[in-house]
């Protein structure tokens, strides 16, 4: 009895407690949700005022910008309002300017119409007069017929045959004197113009030679020139087509070659090898062949300075090339560029002095020796060859003639052609001007060079030791060694048979066989 008392004490106490339990927890949702409201209110109440404060700023923000807008309008309209007032007071003015024009025009008119009126009250009385004139000059002719006899045609006839009598002896005399005055002074003229050209024109006068000194820091760099049994020294020679002399010379190689451009090409190779340190075959080879797009390039910008220089335009860009290799040939030991430039210059002088056209003459007097300059050889004649090359290239007819006539090979049809002879005779026939030996010298070499050309097979051919060698480099594809032997001698034995030359010629034959990869 007494478990079951405490199990049913136990039972109530724990009923008792979980209502107990209840009746907090409701108090304390009770209060929660006061709390709760309480806050909303607050929150809303602050949502409220805020909104107002929001609200009453926009509506401040919107009067201000209303009153901008508004201001602005105005300003506008004020603009507007006073471009109008201008417009209309302009108006005005035309108005009040072309009222008074038209009461001038109207004075004009009034004016013009009184004189209308008064030139034609005089031209009847004139009408009147002329033929009262007419009638008295028809009564004095009839009158000086009777007296001489003769009619008034008959008259006029016999003075017009004894006025043309007189003006013929007269004219006669004086083409006479006239012509007997200018054969006295015809030839002092000319005199005069040629020495007054040759005054005006002054040219340094230098003769180039074959031989090019390559100065150095120090004997040092001779033997890495050589390279190793002298394989670099003949790996340029090869290159370049140039006899490279180190003898003992202190501080200085010598380059030899008669062709002024190979013999540059080589000096500048030579520079750079020096200057960068690296020497060898392949190094050579690359080299040289940069030097040789930098001097073509050189080419184009000498020809272009020359003709800027001149004041020579709209010249074809390959007659410009041809100028500017003009500078690395010779006519006769004479620089062929100088000697162009001084003719032309001699031409525009004298063009001006007898009244010609001078841009044409100068432009004549640079060309007329490009036909010297062949890319290839030509059997024609330089003149010839150069007045075609100028025909090719758009040059005008007068120009044209000139280049080919200056050395009579066809007939001079402008006055351009004799003044272009005449200039070019004064050039070449200057004191020190020219040396033929050197000229012949250079032209020999060139045909020894020229049999080689002739051969199959043969890659570049290289006169040097002033043309006691013939250096001849083959295709290794069409040429074999045996082969490369008879070639050799049949070379020499042509060039004995063709040529007249002082001593012998030495003929070396080169053939090299590359093989070539590129790993990538």
């Amino acid at each position: 009895m007494d478990i079951i008392t405490i199990v049913i004490s136990g039972i109530i106490g724990i009923a008792l407690g979980f209502g107990i339990a209840k009746i907090i927890e409701k108090s304390n949702i009770s209060n929660l949700i006061k709390n709760a409201k309480k806050e909303a209110s607050s929150i809303l109440k602050d949502a409220n005022l805020e909104a107002e404060n929001i609200k009453k700023d926009k509506i401040l923000q919107a009067k201000e910008k209303f009153i901008e807008l508004k201001s602005e309008h105005e300003q506008v309209i004020l603009s507007r309002d006073k471009k109008v007032a201008e417009v209309e007071k302009r108006i005005r003015d035309k108005e009040s300017q072309i009222s008074n024009e038209l009461s001038k025009a109207k004075k004009v008119n009034d004016e013009f119409e009184a004189k209308s009126n008064e030139f034609a009250a005089k031209i009847d009385v004139l009408d009147k007069r002329q033929s009262e004139v007419d009638k008295l000059h028809k009564s004095q002719l009839q009158q000086l017929e009777v007296i001489s006899g003769l009619s008034a045609e008959d008259a006029k006839n016999q003075l017009i045959e004894g006025l043309k009598a007189e003006a013929k002896t007269n004219a006669m005399s004086h083409i006479q004197d006239t012509i007997e005055e200018a054969k006295l002074t015809a030839q002092q003229e000319a005199k005069k113009i040629i020495i007054n050209t040759i005054q005006r024109v002054g040219t340094e006068e230098a003769v180039e030679n074959c031989v090019s000194v390559f100065n150095i820091e120090s004997d040092d760099v001779k033997g890495r020139i050589i390279g190793r049994e002298g394989r670099n020294i003949r790996a340029l020679e090869a290159a370049t087509g140039v006899e490279i002399i180190v003898d003992d010379t202190p501080e200085a190689i010598i380059l030899s070659c008669f062709d002024p451009v190979r013999r540059e090409i080589a000096r500048l190779a030579l520079h750079k090898l020096v200057t960068d340190g690296r020497i060898h075959p392949a190094r050579i080879e690359e080299v040289v062949a940069k030097t040789t797009k930098q001097i073509d390039d050189e080419i184009i910008e000498v020809g272009k300075r020359t003709v800027i220089d001149l004041g020579i335009h709209g010249l074809h860009p390959e007659l410009i090339k041809v100028v500017g290799r003009m500078k690395y040939r010779s006519s006769y030991g004479q620089n062929l560029l100088q000697h162009s430039r001084e003719v032309s210059k001699l031409c525009g002088i004298m063009a001006a002095e007898l009244g010609l056209n001078v841009k044409l003459a100068k432009r004549a007097g640079l060309l007329h020796d490009i036909g010297k300059v062949p890319d290839a050889e030509s059997d024609l004649p330089h003149a010839l060859l150069g007045m075609q090359w100028a025909e090719k290239y758009g040059e005008k007819e007068e120009v044209c003639n000139a280049i080919g006539a200056h050395h009579d090979e066809i007939e001079m049809k402008s006055l351009l052609s004799p003044i272009i002879q005449v200039c070019d005779a004064i050039s070449g026939a200057r004191p020190g001007a020219r040396r033929q030996v050197l000229d012949s010298y250079i032209q020999r070499l060139k045909d020894l060079e020229a049999v080689a050309y002739g051969f199959n097979g043969v890659k570049n051919a290289y006169a040097i030791q002033a043309g006691r060698e013939l250096r001849v480099i083959v295709e290794s594809e069409k040429v074999s060694d045996d082969n490369a032997a008879n070639l050799s001698f049949e070379i020499s034995q042509k060039i004995q048979t063709e040529m007249t030359y002082p001593g012998q010629v030495k003929v070396t034959v080169i053939r090299e066989t590359r093989a070539v990869n590129i790993a990538k």
